[in-house]
């Protein structure tokens, strides 16, 4: 991963400067998950995403582990490894990057760092997901020489970690 790009462990401290990164650059769809109509950062949505990472990265025992992505120290999105209870070894990679920050070779770093995170956590393999229309994601996949199926819209690759 590129010295400017790293990966920090989710707390609490951290948390707060995912919210501000999320509410600065992102919509509350693209960074978790939505109930209801209407877009944009009131305060009910501000606290559902404080209390969803609580939830998950922040619980005890954690069900996921979360990393806020920095670039040159500023949070500009955040990553997780999920275990996949279906497959023993394998947990599922996501990312969320802030709209501006895009396109500019942080994600493919973050899952460089992904990688090497689920294999010192003990996984053996990375699942992604994505869709089609998904042509970042899909050349950050083929830039580090990962094979990905296609099925109508949905786009999935298994990545070997460790």
């Amino acid at each position: 991963m590129p010295t400017h790009v790293t990966l920090q462990p989710l707390d609490e401290r951290g948390l707060t400067d995912l919210l501000h990164a999320a509410v600065r650059d992102a919509e509350p769809g693209e960074v978790m998950p939505v109930d209801g109509t209407g877009s944009g950062w009131d305060a009910d949505r501000q606290a559902s995403f404080l209390t969803f990472h609580r939830g998950r990265a922040l619980a005890s025992p954690p069900v996921e582990s979360t990393y806020n992505i920095r670039v040159d120290g500023e949070v500009v999105g955040a990553a997780r490894l999920c275990p996949l209870p279906d497959a023993p070894g394998a947990a599922e990679a996501g990312v969320w990057i802030g709209r501006s920050r895009r396109g500019a070779g942080i994600g493919t770093a973050v899952l460089g760092g992904l990688i090497e995170r689920a294999g010192t956590e003990g996984y053996v393999k990375l699942f992604v997901s994505t869709t089609a229309d998904n042509t970042a994601v899909l050349r950050m996949l083929s830039a580090r020489g990962i094979t990905y199926t296609l099925d109508d819209n949905a786009v999935t690759a298994w990545v070997r970690c460790g």
